[in-house]
């Protein structure tokens, strides 16, 4: 399959459709926040405040409908700050719950490949008791960071496709 482009930021991307969303709909005080940086990256940057049981922030994009087949790998170019973050998908944006998996940042460049099939199914922190990932598309992506950790954080996604 050849690579399929899901974004790739330069200094004109649009990023209307991307939407953080913090503990705060918890009650939590956590402030995350997106936006181009000044050499086109998407910039995901923020605090993880523990207060009120928060402890978490995230960036989600609703990227349509992108069409999957079961060896598909999800491909990130990115550059993070050392931390642990989560890349989640979902097979239709109004779900409940996401698929996710976990990643390491180096703080350089780096591609992150991710295969759909061995993220598993979850819903606030909790792994449900449903199989991994197996639909034949997904409708949004999600970047969130949560380490119980009072923690600042800063995350460039250069380039997002499917491969």
């Amino acid at each position: 399959m050849n690579p399929q482009i899901i974004i790739d930021f330069d200094q004109n991307t649009s990023i209307h459709a991307w939407r953080i969303v913090d503990d705060g709909v918890m009650g939590g005080r956590s402030n995350g926040s997106f936006k181009l940086s000044s050499d086109g990256h998407g910039l995901f940057e923020g605090q993880i405040s523990l207060e009120n049981n928060g402890g978490f922030s995230s960036v989600r994009y609703q990227c349509g409908q992108v069409n999957v087949t079961p060896e598909s790998h999800v491909v990130i170019r990115l550059k993070g700050d050392g931390k642990q973050y989560q890349f989640r998908v979902k097979d239709k944006a109004r779900n409940y719950y996401s698929y996710i998996t976990s990643f390491e940042t180096s703080g350089e460049w780096q591609e992150i490949e991710i295969p759909l099939k061995d993220m598993y199914p979850s819903f606030r922190g909790r792994k449900l008791d449903m199989s991994n990932f197996a639909h034949d598309s997904f409708e949004e992506i999600v970047f969130l960071i949560g380490n119980k950790k009072v923690e600042s954080f800063e995350l460039l996604i250069d380039k997002i496709e499917l491969k």
